[in-house]
């Protein structure tokens, strides 16, 4: 993970000297490396969680085929999106789509179907439940995309709003086959100060990963940066030293300009 004696000298920035690890899902990650890098710092990407296609991607060409059928739709992350939206012009011109947060609003506006209603206050499935086009759904029919295994609690509580919804499993998450030595190297050289946190299975891949490194008793020395309470409370459980950050790339980075304009740690520029 080390970078080349030859690599180019890294721009000093707000936040020079400090090692930010990324355990966003490959394809997610790049747009945020990219952004800690261009503030100075060193993005260490290492991702928690690997995002493969469902085993059985029958139920989601009939969802395609049916969406005529249905009131609302609902992505719940940028991966579904990315695994499960269909060709733009299979998208019926009148079907509202909603989204938890921007990153996943960002996401469909990128392929092209229509822009997604968002919640107006937290970026999460109780935000949108909290939206007035999702208070009164009696009778209507919503169909949700989503990973294998999500949380129930968006689709339980419009069903008790007297909705008909209909979960679409578009594609399944997996621990990573990739050997997490040259992460605990990194930590265990001091070279890692952050360390950023997308979801409470990301962060147990994580910690199973390590648990064969001393690095992974290291942990608790980094500052720990989430977007929702619940992964944050999950990273304290674990020791951490977790904070809560706004939602998307803006908040954490400026989360983390904050912590570094704070800090007492001693930091190098490289």
């Amino acid at each position: 993970m080390a970078p080349p004696a030859d690599a180019p000298q890294r721009p000093a920035g707000p936040l020079a000297g400090i090692g930010v690890i990324v355990t966003r899902p490959a394809r997610q990650a790049a747009g945020l490396a990219r952004a800690i890098d261009a503030m100075g710092a060193r993005p260490i990407v290492w991702p928690a969680i690997v995002i493969l296609p469902p085993d059985d991607a029958t139920d989601l060409a009939r969802a395609h085929a049916a969406l005529a059928r249905y009131d609302l739709a609902i992505f719940v992350s940028a991966n579904a999106v990315e695994f499960g939206a269909p060709d733009p012009a299979r998208w019926p011109p009148m079907l509202p789509i909603f989204a938890p947060g921007r990153g996943t609003a960002d996401a469909i506006a990128d392929v092209g179907l229509p822009a997604a209603q968002l919640p107006q206050t937290t970026f999460d499935s109780d935000g949108l439940l909290a939206l007035p086009a999702l208070a009164n759904v009696r009778g209507r029919r919503i169909i949700v995309f989503r990973g294998e295994g999500g949380r129930a609690q968006l689709g339980d509580t419009l069903r008790e709003r007297g909705a008909s919804v209909d979960y679409v499993t578009c594609y399944r998450r997996a621990a990573p086959s990739t050997d997490a030595g040259g992460l605990a190297h990194v930590v265990e050289a001091g070279e890692a100060q952050v360390l950023t946190l997308t979801s409470a299975e990301g962060l147990a891949n994580l910690l199973r990963a390590l648990d064969p490194h001393p690095a992974r008793l290291l942990l608790p020395r980094l500052a720990t940066f989430a977007a929702h309470p619940r992964i944050v409370e999950a990273a304290r459980a674990a020791g951490l030293d977790a904070r809560t950050t706004p939602p998307g790339n803006g908040g954490l980075l400026t989360a983390l300009l904050e912590w570094a304009a704070t800090s007492s740690r001693t930091r190098e520029a490289p």
